[in-house]
């Protein structure tokens, strides 16, 4: 009989607790990544690329890429850049964040994500309002809509003849697999935001309508799209001098998955170099432990910023990886 190497990637699968949709180490930096109503939060076109590398030392180890853009559409006015300005001011802070006031945000995503025999491309856009609810105290609603491609790549599902390679010997599911190898879908999104300068929690939903919309393949197996949802909330506070500390956390949930946990604190100096620490678990305890995470960063310049991610596993997925990489390049454009 012919054997493809599935059950290894569909059990790697259900360790991550939703892999259905690629997760990320620095959201925290922008949580558009997240939930979509936090799309244009700061008052300036917001770019953020980034790449993820999850499981490294496995063959055709999960791996991402993505581009987050978004931009409230009344941006505030500013005087014309002037170099000279520039001169020996020292650190670069982070933007400030404005509340008080309505405005509108556009925003837009391409994330491709592949992982074994397995890929999922998608692009959406987004529309987020942003109310005041306080004077310093927003609130924001978005939804996102687009289009995703869930495909097979049979070029990569590894098959091994336990039996006489002669013998001709055929395997319903890979068979499935291969003519059922695309299906788009589109996929909807919301989210609710609450923000301030130094405060923020939320709840967003992602694939809303999993496949009821669907075109291409047809039936193809084990993608079944289900809605995720996540949590989210942190708090920023003075501990010295041009210190902060900001403890956070997001909660994930796809059933019929475990809850995902994510617990953070991020140091920041100066609102310009960041250092991060997060704990990943599942709900069930120290058993479905995931990955311990170390963050770095800094803002470059006034339309640079930089991030760096290690994903060290303490599940049982250690002794065969060797972690994880994420790099982050944000851009702040009419700052």
């Amino acid at each position: 009989m012919r054997k493809v190497i599935l059950t290894l990637v569909i059990g790697l699968c259900t360790v991550a607790y939703g892999q259905q949709m690629p997760q990320f180490s620095q959201y925290l930096r922008n949580q558009y990544m997240v939930n979509p109503g936090a799309a244009g939060v700061y008052d300036f076109l917001d770019v953020t690329i980034g790449g993820r590398m999850q499981w490294v030392g496995f063959d055709n180890a999960p791996l991402s890429s993505y581009l987050y853009v978004s931009s409230p559409l009344n941006r505030s006015q500013r005087n014309r850049y002037n170099p000279a300005l520039r001169t020996s001011i020292g650190p670069v802070r982070n933007p400030e964040i404005k509340t008080g006031k309505l405005k509108h945000a556009l925003g837009g995503m391409v994330v491709a994500d592949q992982y074994g025999a397995f890929r999922q491309l998608k692009a959406a856009v987004t529309y987020a309002l942003h109310i005041p609810v306080a004077e310093k105290l927003n609130m924001s609603f978005g939804a996102n809509v687009g289009l995703s491609n869930r495909a097979f790549l049979s070029d990569r599902a590894q098959t091994l003849n336990i039996l006489e390679p002669g013998l001709n010997y055929t395997d319903a599911t890979y068979d499935n697999f291969v003519q059922s190898s695309n299906l788009n879908t589109i996929d909807i999104g919301a989210g609710l935001y609450f923000y301030n300068q130094n405060l923020f929690f939320g709840v967003a939903a992602e694939q809303l309508t999993r496949d009821f919309i669907s075109f291409g393949g047809t039936n193809i197996v084990n993608v079944d799209p289900r809605m995720h949802i996540n949590f989210t909330a942190g708090y920023k506070f003075p501990v010295a001098d041009n210190l902060t500390l900001m403890p956070s956390v997001l909660v994930k949930f796809m059933q019929p998955a475990p809850v995902s946990l994510d617990g953070s604190l991020q140091l920041e100096y100066k609102e310009w170099l960041w250092f991060g620490l997060s704990y990943r678990q599942g709900i069930g305890g120290f058993n479905n432990s995931d990955a311990i995470i170390a963050m770095a960063g800094l803002n470059i310049s006034e339309r640079f910023k930089f991030g760096y991610s290690y994903d060290y596993s303490i599940s049982q997925f250690n002794q065969h990886t060797a972690g994880g990489h994420e790099l982050v390049l944000g851009l702040m454009l009419g700052r």
